[in-house]
């Protein structure tokens, strides 16, 4: 428990990192684009071209968060097969925390009483989660669920982001969720991944789920990339956090067998809905204090913030 606990802290210590370089990438990215008056950058329904996803990625500070993301994946997959779902995709999702904190170091922003206060429920919640949780349940699931996971994971995402890119600046919302999405079925593909304990390698490589994890971390990345370059994202950052928390959760108690200790159940579940309703509290409080794509002054990215495993 306690490594699994550390593990998981850690990876939201590097999400909440890699989230505020990103977004830096991103902005600056956008900015010298607009600059050199591309006409490229944007879709016809206003959301950002291709192209412009490829360059925002290529700049140093995208590519440092990017590497700060794989090592939080590794921790967070780590987590996810040693917690509950609901504990382990629940303290990854408090990098939303450590983003809002660095970003007033690196970026210069002013939390607002509302956010500060949302930051302490988030924490109160996490120790709640920390005390109800019990052991995690099985790592095993029916075959047809691997599949199922595969199947919803990519429909998902392939036709969330052309959804996204046609709904243009209308989408940030959408996109978060849809990232949210991704990275909880990769949170979940991680927990029922065949070939791991003993290691096979043949059934690794012939498990939907390692696929799922796959689809779901890159395309996730992939759309939240999408979702730092349309207009305000701290909506899309709501959305990601009950997205990537609430599913698995679900999915960790109701197939997979995760629970709290006994006569802590409602701890567990007062502990989980505030860790959710506070996240979103973050994201919501902040939206009159973080810059946009288009600012021309101080690099200030909204939060976003990203669970991944």
């Amino acid at each position: 428990m306690i490594i699994g606990l550390v593990t998981a802290v850690a990876a939201s210590a590097c999400y909440g990192t890699g989230s505020v370089l990103q977004a830096v990438g991103s902005r600056r990215s956008a900015r010298e684009e607009a600059a050199r008056g591309a006409t490229t950058s944007t879709t016809e329904h206003g959301g950002p071209s291709l192209s412009s996803t490829a360059k925002a990625a290529v700049t140093w500070e995208f590519i440092l968060g990017t590497v700060l993301d794989l090592i939080g994946f590794g921790l967070g997959a780590l987590a996810a097969r040693l917690l509950p779902l609901f504990l382990s995709q629940t303290i990854i999702s408090a990098n939303l925390v450590i983003t809002a904190l660095l970003s007033i170091k690196l970026l210069g922003l002013r939390l607002k009483q509302l956010e500060w206060a949302s930051i302490g429920v988030l924490c109160s919640a996490l120790v709640l989660l920390a005390v109800s949780a019990g052991p995690e349940g099985g790592h095993h699931a029916a075959m047809s669920f691997h599949w199922w996971l595969l199947i919803i994971t990519t429909v998902l995402l392939v036709g969330g982001s052309l959804l996204v890119r046609r709904m243009g600046a209308s989408g940030a919302i959408v996109a978060g969720l849809l990232s949210g999405l991704g990275f909880g079925a990769l949170g979940v593909g991680v927990r029922i991944l065949n070939g791991v304990q003993p290691f096979d390698l043949g059934s690794l490589l012939s498990d939907p789920a390692l696929y799922a994890i796959l689809v779901g971390g890159l395309g996730g990345m992939y759309i939240h990339t999408v979702a730092l370059q349309i207009g305000s994202v701290n909506g899309a950052t709501a959305a990601l956090v009950v997205g990537e928390t609430v599913l698995p959760g679900a999915v960790g108690v109701i197939w997979l067998g995760d629970s709290s200790k006994a006569g802590l159940g409602w701890l567990g579940v007062l502990g989980f809905l505030l860790a959710v309703v506070s996240a979103v509290g973050v994201a919501y409080f902040g939206q009159d204090t973080h810059g946009t794509p288009g600012d021309t002054g101080a690099e200030q990215p909204e939060l976003a913030g990203r669970n991944r495993a």
